[in-house]
């Protein structure tokens, strides 16, 4: 699903970055441009990087007490 429209960023490349490394918001930021137009995304950006279980401390986003860490699968696309 696509989390920027302005940058045209998604939630399979927030979590591709994330398992690279990305950390912060900051980060995110600095390589994609989330939240830097409208800055409409900046809420579901951190959503995802709470999702991923990153930035709890550095964004002040909480996962719930409840929450396990989620499992995420990469598939490489072959063109047609």
């Amino acid at each position: 699903m696509i989390v920027c429209v302005c940058k045209s960023v998604s939630d399979r490349k927030i979590r591709a970055a994330i398992a690279e490394g990305v950390d912060s918001f900051d980060e995110l930021q600095f390589e994609f441009g989330v939240a830097t137009c409208c800055g409409k995304c900046e809420e579901s950006v951190r959503d995802v990087m709470a999702q991923c279980g990153v930035c709890e401390t550095r964004c002040g986003v909480q996962r719930p007490a409840h929450a396990h860490p989620m499992e995420v699968t990469f598939y490489d696309r072959k063109a047609a």
